[in-house]
């Protein structure tokens, strides 16, 4: 009797990795292919999308500018500039809107905006942070309005920081504060509404002038094992978005001027400071302390670090800066019963 043979396919019917990652080329292929014949012999791509194309452009204009943007106006700059990093949102917007208006002068006006955008905030986008450092810092606005103030005392002592800063204490939530940190740190200072607790001794500790008729900032000294650090400890005034009025920030801007000058005539090279600022580090109002310190997010971080609210986080009020000294890393912690989110950093002491 006659055999007969048969061949057993054994390809798995071209459901391997390779298989799966040659059918979305060709999906995508035919995508494009289908895009570019709809646009390719039609004149009008070069007319339709003018209105995308100008607001693009405008979109360029404004980021370019902001600084620029006069405050005269309810604080309009400031306001801008506190949620400048969301601008770049509008982007795929509009790019989305010129495929649909099949424009291809939308998409042309379009890479301006995108250059800008990367040009102001691409250098956050990369990871900076490394590894040594002999100092760990971190500081909260723990909300006057914390349910659980000794649950979040204990979240922020695990970041393991040597020095952490806490801003918005009531005078009932204190002694909790208090207790619930006495284990991580020996020494601490309470002046009005913010606190400093260390690993290390604090001297020539003070409230700090921030024009406000009552504390909300301090100054102390750490003695660290690498040698004396200047803390400020600061929570400016709130600033509010009002339909009459505008981006209101006077007195967070009279405040921030007066912090800028306390930090400036400390005779310490090396000074840290902690706190909620109510503001970016692209607000001009805070040029009196920005110009003069580094933040840690920015020059060590991963990302925006963006810690406000806790809920959705759209901006980085919080901040750490430094002068005289280098940031290793910068993070943010995870949630607590505050409305902020902790952030922390390590910095490596140099020699002053």
């Amino acid at each position: 009797m006659a055999q007969q043979a048969y061949v057993t396919e054994t390809d798995n019917g071209g459901s391997g990795p390779e298989s799966r990652r040659a059918r979305i080329r060709s999906l995508l292929v035919r995508l494009v292919g289908r895009l570019s014949a709809g646009w390719r012999g039609d004149p009008r791509i070069w007319r339709r999308g003018l209105v995308v194309a100008a607001l693009a452009l405008l979109l360029a204009l404004v980021m370019l500018v902001h600084a620029r943007i006069p405050n005269r106006f309810g604080n309009l700059g400031s306001l801008m500039e506190t949620f400048l990093p969301w601008l770049g949102v509008l982007v795929p917007v509009f790019l989305v809107l010129a495929f649909v208006r099949r424009s291809a002068t939308a998409l042309i006006a379009l890479l301006l905006p995108a250059v800008v955008w990367l040009n102001l905030f691409g250098g956050l986008l990369g990871d900076k942070t490394g590894g040594g450092g002999d100092l760990t810092v971190a500081t909260h606005n723990v909300n006057a309005d914390n349910a659980d103030p000794a649950g979040t005392a204990h979240d922020v002592a695990a970041s393991g920081a040597d020095v952490l800063a806490l801003e918005e204490l009531t005078e009932t939530a204190v002694p909790v504060y208090e207790k619930a940190l006495a284990a991580t740190y020996r020494y601490h200072s309470v002046q009005g509404t913010v606190g400093l607790w260390s690993k290390y001794p604090l001297t020539d500790i003070a409230a700090v002038d921030i024009k406000l008729g009552w504390v909300r900032a301090m100054r102390a000294t750490a003695t660290t094992p690498e040698g004396p650090v200047g803390f400020y400890v600061a929570h400016l005034p709130s600033v509010r978005v009002k339909l009459q009025a505008g981006f209101t920030a006077h007195q967070r801007d009279k405040s921030a001027d007066a912090l800028g000058e306390a930090i400036a005539a400390d005779p310490l090279s090396r000074k840290i400071l902690l706190g909620d600022l109510n503001g970016t580090m692209n607000d001009r109002s805070l040029n009196a302390v920005t110009s003069q310190m580094r933040s840690a997010q920015g020059a060590a971080g991963s990302g925006f670090g963006f810690s406000w609210p806790a809920s959705f986080p759209m901006a980085r009020i919080d901040q750490i800066m430094v002068t005289g000294l280098e940031p290793v890393t910068s993070w943010t912690l995870p949630r607590t019963s505050s409305d902020h989110l902790p952030v922390a950093a390590r910095v490596k002491v140099t020699t002053p």
